[in-house]
Parts: structure tokens; C-alpha cells; sequence
């Protein structure tokens, strides 16, 4: 009987047909040792536990297919014979190109793609996501000049239309002191600010003296855009003495930047607020973000965070859960 036969032996043979015939499914191992497919199916899971054997993804019927560490690239004729539609497409597409730029393919491929994971591996280079056909080595890859071009080309414009807010019109302030930026967990100088003064001019004539003239007043959407620009310039220097690399803007308005940065190799949120106080509202909104693009975060701002928003992240700093009794 199959139970009472020597289970190592019979491991040893199926490691050695594996290795003689290459990547096969569970029919043909329990062929070649003569054995019940479901005890058959039985030692191929110890041995995958064992970490002796790897199994694909992929299906053959409703079969996985077995083999040996360095047999990958063996494992490229069932792709070729047994994927079907789309995901057919899709291998045939990255085998041939080797690597694929995610956002460049059509819907349908971009969903194939991800299906086939025996075949595509994914990988980010400069924040954009990409496909490797998995026996080509990544040191092949390379971004050709031109898209490096563009996306240094998109960056600078984006800094543009940062710089081109238009604000709501308010009261001019000028800033004599330039603002001192918040570091994590430091204080903040504020800014001193002086109300816009006018100037009155005389002119003298033969018999009285004119009526004082007042000034225009400059614009307030080009002040504002300086301000803006400042802002940006400052977050910028503050990154460059932390040594944090600015990767892209994810997004901008007059009170806030959101900014994709790496610290220490790691990829994070950076939501730098243009105002003195941040909220609780502000604090929701940023984990929201970063929730969506699946990122840490970290927060700016140009002053204080409010005694009870302290108190709050404080409090839930070792707070495990919250239950509801019923």
C-alpha cells in the first residue's frame, strides 16, 4: 500500500524527476512514481512547505506547476502554451519588450499584467511604476533621455503653476522679517509684520498746496504669488539642509503644498501648511491623502500645532483599539 512505503524515498523521487524533466504539473509526477494523484498531491505540499520545491501562480487545468530553484526560466513554455486571452497578450507583449512602463498600457493590459505574477515583476523607478519580464535582469532597464527630459519638463511646470496662485484678494501685509519654518518637533520665530503704509506727496503751487495723492495699490494676486513662491523656496531649503529629496508635487493650493519626498531611502507624504496654525480638520484631510497613495506622511507648517491638537496625538500615541459594548 502507498502509506506504508518509505515517504522520504518517495520525496527523493519526485525531487529527482523534477529535476530530470523540468517544471511539471501532478499528473505527471504521480505517473512517474506510480502513485495516487492525491497522495501524490500530498508530498508535493510537503515539499513546498519544505521549501524544497516552488509552485506557480499560473494554473495548468486546475493544477499549479512544480519545480526546482533555478528552473525559472523553464517555467516560460506553460505562459506560452496555457495562458489564455489578454493574459496571453500581455506575456507575449513584456517577453518581447522586457520591461513596460505601467501607466503607457491600455486598461485591459494593465489588469492582464498583474495577473500573470509568475511572469511580471513590478518595480519603481523614479516614482513612476514599471514591469520586468522576470528572467530579465533589471541592470538592462534604462529611461530613455527623452522621457527623462519630460519628466524634468513636467516637474518645472508644476513648480510654475505653484508660483502662479491666484489668491483671494485680502489686505496687503508685508513680511520685514523673513519666516522662520518649523522643524519637526522645534519651535517657530514668528514673523513680524507691518501694515502697508501710504505715502503722501506735496506739490507746491503759486497759491495753495494740492490735495495729498495716494498711491494705487499694487496687486494683490502678484504679491500673492511671490508669497507663494517664497514658501516654496523655503520648503525647498529646509528639505536640502535635511537632506530629503523632493521626488514630485502631488498636489498645491494657496494654504498647503503636497509633496512626494524620500528620507533615508524611504518614500513618504510631506504636507507643508503656508499658514501658522494647523487644525484637526488639516491632520484628517493629510492621512486621507496619504492613505490614498499609501504612504507615511509628515507635516509643516509655519507655527505651532494648538495645545488640544497636541493633546490629541499625544493621547492616541499608545492607544491600542476601540471596542463598542453591545
Amino acid at each position: 500500500m502507498p502509506l506504508k512505503r518509505d515517504a522520504e524515498e518517495i520525496k527523493s523521487r519526485i525531487m529527482s524527476f523534477i529535476q530530470q524533466n523540468g517544471p511539471s504539473i501532478p499528473i505527471q509526477v504521480s505517473k512517474r512514481i506510480q502513485m495516487d494523484g492525491i497522495f501524490t498531491a500530498a508530498f508535493l505540499s510537503e515539499l513546498l512547505g519544505e521549501k524544497k520545491l516552488k509552485m506557480t501562480y499560473m494554473r495548468v487545468g486546475s493544477s499549479p506547476v512544480y519545480y526546482l530553484d533555478g528552473q525559472e526560466a523553464r517555467i516560460e513554455k506553460f505562459g506560452e502554451q496555457y495562458l489564455k486571452s489578454k493574459e496571453r497578450e500581455a506575456f507575449f507583449l513584456l517577453k518581447e519588450k522586457k520591461f513596460l512602463k505601467d501607466a503607457e498600457q491600455e486598461p485591459a493590459i494593465r489588469v492582464a499584467i498583474r495577473a500573470i505574477k509568475d511572469f511580471a515583476i513590478p518595480f519603481t523607478k523614479n516614482s513612476d511604476s514599471f514591469w520586468r519580464y522576470y528572467i530579465a535582469d533589471e541592470k538592462e532597464f534604462y529611461i530613455p533621455i527623452e522621457e527623462l527630459k519630460k519628466q524634468k519638463e513636467e516637474n518645472e511646470k508644476a513648480i510654475e503653476k505653484i508660483q502662479e496662485v491666484v489668491a483671494i484678494n485680502e489686505p496687503e501685509k508685508e513680511i520685514v522679517e523673513e519666516r522662520k519654518f518649523l522643524k519637526f518637533g522645534g519651535k517657530k520665530e514668528e514673523p513680524v509684520i507691518e501694515e502697508n503704509k501710504i505715502e503722501v506727496k506735496e506739490e507746491a503751487a503759486p497759491e495753495k498746496i494740492a490735495k495729498p495723492k495716494v498711491p494705487k495699490k499694487k496687486s494683490s494676486s502678484k504679491t500673492k504669488s511671490k508669497q507663494d513662491e517664497k514658501f516654496l523656496e523655503t520648503v525647498k531649503e529646509f528639505l536640502s539642509k535635511k537632506s530629503v529629496a523632493i521626488l514630485n508635487i502631488e498636489g498645491f493650493s494657496k494654504d498647503y503644498l503636497l509633496l512626494r519626498i524620500k528620507v533615508k531611502g524611504e518614500e513618504q507624504l510631506l504636507v507643508a501648511y503656508n499658514k501658522k496654525k494647523i487644525t484637526e480638520a488639516d491632520i484628517i484631510s493629510a492621512a486621507k491623502k496619504a492613505s490614498e497613495l499609501d504612504l507615511r506622511y509628515s507635516l509643516l507648517s509655519l507655527g505651532e500645532l494648538p495645545k488640544k491638537v497636541t493633546e490629541l496625538i499625544d493621547s492616541l500615541k499608545n492607544l491600542k483599539e476601540i471596542e463598542r459594548v453591545e
